[in-house]
């Protein structure tokens, strides 16, 4: 027995000791990297010493005496806090994710090397100017000291790699990733391409945008010039064998004058609607070299100049302009699949061999064929019969790092005009305001001239449908001082119908835009607060407009049960606000996912049917056309004897809304608020692999959110994942010309990009709250507010 006891004992504290080590080893790999913010160290080239302050968010403030010190040290501070992420985007632009995280990459990354982002960025860059080229070399370089000389965040040890040398074109490289993630092209034409196998072309019109019903145009009085367009104008019916479309993608920004100021002075507004995952897209940062430049706002990891922000002069912010960026071409081919068919000849493909590395240690050779126009990409959309080429937007030369690095530095509107002329890839609609009173907004998009609606899968046989350049930068429109006080805009409809280019029909519909202007409208000056109340604004504009049509076709009904009755009782009762507390946001929420949803499931296979739900525009329009048009080819349910109208289709869906409620909150309509079932999880790119996850604290939440996707406050989901939020605000900012330290701001993440860091994801409650924290400027406010000061020294 005292030998048992003896072995037992040992046994335990084996395993005791294991586990202490395991602990230990566990904490190395998540603390090891944390870095020490009031350490002062050296850095290889630098030529005067460099001061790195750092405030209650551990957000970077540098001040250089030169712009080489400055971005070197710029690209040493952001590998302190975002070095595998840097890397991971890095991956992706170059299709090289298999190398780390194993052969399921490996259509993803043949997709990205298809697109040809690297072979773009180094054309840019051969093309960037001398200073430009010194200041990516030196962020470059400051990137390549910390990878050598301090520990590597927790992701490499997990993974199990280390990051190459950074380069000056990988920079470049993350404005093309922005291009392809912003794509209007590519999510939907194919969808199209096969729904036209199961329903009319008379229906799929119906799924078309009809821009006369989208009556808000960002510049409603840029119109008819004079510009020769005989094939360039959009017919919604013409062609439509072959459509296009792509899901939703949104921002809000405005400006407001002195005239409509509290402080005299313009106040600008920003909230860029992207991913929402850990670590966030942007890194806040402010820079400065006294004299030169002093810049603050967002940055991309793995570039180095601010994308949106202010300097000491002027305030900018971006979005989506929903350009219409990419076509489709139906290709002939010959035989062995080496030439196409073009303009009465045979032409050679581009075939291009890749060589993908796995995480395996396994190699693959594959093969990339181009047109002169682009890739052939049938693998990626699964056609086995049509060969389909893309031209793509983001392949045009452009030159957008020299647009942000012109924006830094930008003094007033004419600076500002001439620095967004290159930005082409990434079409933006950028707000502007500056110190001396003005305020604008500028269209800078590459817009494609091209010959019929595209919207279509063009014939690639001739030359009729190539594009013919794009539309020149002066002849894209913009607005100067309006004399509204005031400008905006939210993705929505470009321009009035006279505009003679095709932009788009992809763009989002009215429901932010309007909310937006009839908030700017209801007040004669407005300030900070309005702002923020603004940007946190939950009432639709499309809930205002659809609740009143259903509750005009449901009391068409009878025989309502207790719980219908409730449900119905709270729709009567909304004021159209979807808070987090709110049972009829729940209620309307669903319903009218399912008054689309049942326009359409009858006439389409359940693939078809699957794929429909992620076309979140084509289904909105269709709505939208039923009730300008007053009916619809799509209200009659062909599975059934009778003809159903429009009536039935709402009595339907609210009864299966009241069936889905409760079954998930049960049958006291109290219970059914809109917060209980509408959330969103901060997830990390590793927080798939659940002992990671609870290991490293990958993940954070679930968190209760408001609003939905056609609110100003947007936290936006999939019909295929209900509703879970997958897109919001990346951030908020507000801006106040009158006294820049008067800025506010917040992203929903936070500086650090390690999971073990305080300052992960440690501004999150406040964006959950729409709270902010000061946007600092001035170099006193800065030094007094810092919690943290570096000093890099010359080595």
């Amino acid at each position: 027995m005292k030998t048992l006891k003896r072995v037992l004992l040992g046994v335990l504290g084996f395993l005791l000791l294991a586990l202490f080590v395991g602990f230990l080893v566990l904490q190395n790999i998540k603390t090891s990297a944390l870095p020490d913010y009031n350490e002062s160290l050296k850095l290889e080239g630098l030529r005067e010493p460099v001061s790195l302050f750092r405030d209650e968010h551990a957000i970077p403030h540098i001040y250089a005496e030169n712009e080489a010190d400055l971005y070197r040290a710029v690209g040493f501070a952001m590998a302190q806090d975002r070095l595998w992420q840097m890397d991971l985007l890095r991956r992706v632009t170059q299709g090289r994710l298999s190398e780390i995280l194993g052969k399921d990459q490996l259509e993803t990354d043949l997709m990205m090397r298809a697109i040809r982002i690297q072979e773009k960025s180094e054309k840019m860059l051969a093309t960037s100017s001398p200073e430009i080229i010194t200041a990516l070399e030196a962020y470059s370089d400051g990137i390549n000291q910390y990878i050598r000389k301090y520990p590597l965040p927790p992701e490499f040890k997990v993974l199990q790699y280390k990051p190459e040398p950074w380069e000056p074109v990988h920079c470049i490289n993350l404005i093309g990733y922005m291009s392809w993630d912003l794509s209007m092209g590519w999510g939907t034409e194919y969808f199209l391409h096969q729904l036209r196998g199961e329903v009319s072309d008379e229906k799929i019109a119906e799924l078309i945008p009809d821009l006369k019903n989208h009556k808000t145009a960002i510049y409603p009085g840029f119109g008819n010039i004079e510009i020769e367009a005989s094939e360039t104008l959009l017919s919604a019916t013409e062609n439509l064998t072959e459509l296009g479309a792509e899901i939703f993608n949104g921002s809000n920004n405005w400006a407001v004058a002195g005239k409509k100021s509290q402080t005299g002075m313009p106040l600008l507004a920003n909230d860029m609607h992207l991913g929402l995952f850990a670590p966030g897209i942007w890194y806040q940062m402010h820079q400065v070299v006294e004299g030169k430049i002093n810049v603050t706002g967002l940055v991309v990891p793995g570039q180095p100049f601010v994308i949106c922000g202010h300097n000491d002069s002027i305030a900018w912010g971006m979005t989506n302009v929903m350009v219409d960026d990419l076509d489709f071409y139906a290709e002939k081919l010959n035989e062995d699949s080496t030439k196409y068919w073009f303009d009465g000849a045979w032409h050679d493909l581009r075939i291009k061999k890749e060589i993908i590395k796995t995480k395996e240690g396994e190699e693959f050779e594959e093969e990339l064929k181009f047109t002169h126009r682009g890739p052939i990409v049938n693998r990626f959309k699964k056609e086995k019969e049509t060969p389909l080429s893309i031209r793509w937007l983001g392949n045009e030369m452009s030159n957008e790092i020299r647009t942000v690095f012109r924006l830094n530095r930008a003094n007033n509107w004419s600076d500002f005009r001439d620095a967004v002329s290159t930005f082409k890839s990434v079409s933006q609609n950028v707000v502007y305001a500056d110190v001396k009173g003005n305020i604008g907004l500028q269209c800078s998009a590459g817009v494609p001239i091209r010959a019929g609606s595209g919207i279509q899968i063009y014939p690639g046989d001739s030359s009729k449908y190539d594009w013919q350049g794009l539309v020149p930068f002066e002849e894209l429109p913009y607005e100067f001082n309006p004399e509204r006080g005031y400008v905006s805009s939210a993705n929505n409809k470009t321009v009035t119908d006279d505009y003679p280019y095709y932009i788009s029909y992809w763009f989002a519909t009215p429901s932010r835009i309007d909310r937006i202007r009839e908030m700017l409208e209801a007040k004669e000056k407005l300030g900070i607060d309005d702002f923020k109340a603004m940007q946190s604004d939950w009432k639709s504009k499309t809930a205002e407009q659809m609740t009143t049509v259903f509750i005009e076709s449901l009391k068409k009904q009878s025989g309502f049960n207790e719980t219908e009755q409730a449900a119905f009782n709270k729709l009567k009762a909304w004021d159209y606000n979807l808070i987090r507390e709110s049972q009829a946001a729940s209620i309307f929420e669903i319903l009218y996912r399912k008054s689309m949803e049942n326009l359409v499931k009858d006439e389409l296979s359940p693939e078809l049917f699957e794929g429909m739900l992620g076309q979140k525009v084509l289904l909105e329009n269709l709505m939208i056309n039923l009730l300008a048009e007053g009916q619809s080819q799509w209200t009659d349910n062909v599975m059934t004897e009778q003809t159903e109208s429009f009536d039935d289709i709402v009595a339907l869906s609210f009864n299966e809304t009241v069936e889905e409620l409760t079954a998930t909150l049960g049958n006291n309509v109290d219970d059914w608020s809109w917060g209980k079932i509408h959330s969103f999880t901060l997830v990390h790119p590793l927080g798939v692999v659940d002992i990671l996850n609870k290991a490293l604290k990958l993940n954070r939440g679930p968190f209760e959110v408001p609003g939905s996707f056609h609110t100003v406050c947007p936290y936006s989901y999939s019909y295929k994942n209900l509703y879970e939020t997958v897109h919001g605000a990346s951030h908020r900012h507000i801006f106040s010309m009158a006294n820049w330290d008067d800025s506010e701001t917040i992203i929903p993440t936070g500086t650090s990009g390690i999971p073990a860091s305080n300052f992960y994801l440690d501004q999150t409650e406040q964006y959950l709250n729409n709270d902010y924290h000061p946007d600092l400027f001035s170099k006193q406010n800065v030094q007094n507010k810092a919690r943290f000061k570096m000093q890099l020294k010359p080595e």
